[in-house]
C-alpha cells in the first residue's frame, strides 16, 4: 500500500508513517499535483494533506481533480477511530488536516488504512 504526503507538513507527516513502521505501507513525500496523477493512474493508495487550518489548502488541488466525494478534511479536529473506519468504507483515499494535528491525527490515519489491506 502507498501513502503519499503533501503540504506544508508533508515530511512531518511521512515521518510519521514510517515511525509506525507498519508492514507493506510505503510513504512517500509528494506534491499535491503529483499525488492526484498517481491516485487517479492507480500508482498510489491514499494522500495525508495539511496546512495552517486544514480546511481548504491541504486538498484544493485534489478536490479539484478528483472529487470531493474522494476527499475528506478533518480542518483542525482530532477524528475518532470510528470516525476514520466510515470515512474508509465510504472509498475515501484523500485526507487534510492542520499541521499541528500530524502528531495525533496521521497514525490512526495510517493504522486504519494498513488494516484494510486485502
Amino acid at each position: 500500500m502507498k501513502i503519499l504526503t503533501g503540504g506544508i507538513g508533508k515530511t512531518e507527516t511521512a515521518g510519521a508513517v514510517t515511525a509506525l513502521a507498519l508492514d507493506g505501507v510505503e510513504v512517500t513525500v509528494s506534491s499535491d499535483m503529483d499525488a492526484a496523477l498517481k491516485l487517479r493512474a492507480g500508482q498510489a493508495d491514499y494522500y495525508l494533506g495539511t496546512c495552517h487550518t486544514g480546511a481548504g489548502a491541504s486538498l484544493g488541488v485534489l478536490v479539484g481533480l478528483l472529487g470531493g466525494d474522494a476527499c475528506h478534511t478533518f480542518g483542525r479536529s482530532v477524528p475518532t477511530d470510528d470516525e476514520i473506519a466510515a470515512l474508509l468504507a465510504d472509498g475515501k483515499k484523500v485526507f487534510g488536516f492542520s499541521v499541528d494535528r500530524i502528531d495525533a491525527v496521521t497514525p490512526a490515519l495510517a493504522r486504519a488504512m494498513a488494516a484494510r489491506r486485502p
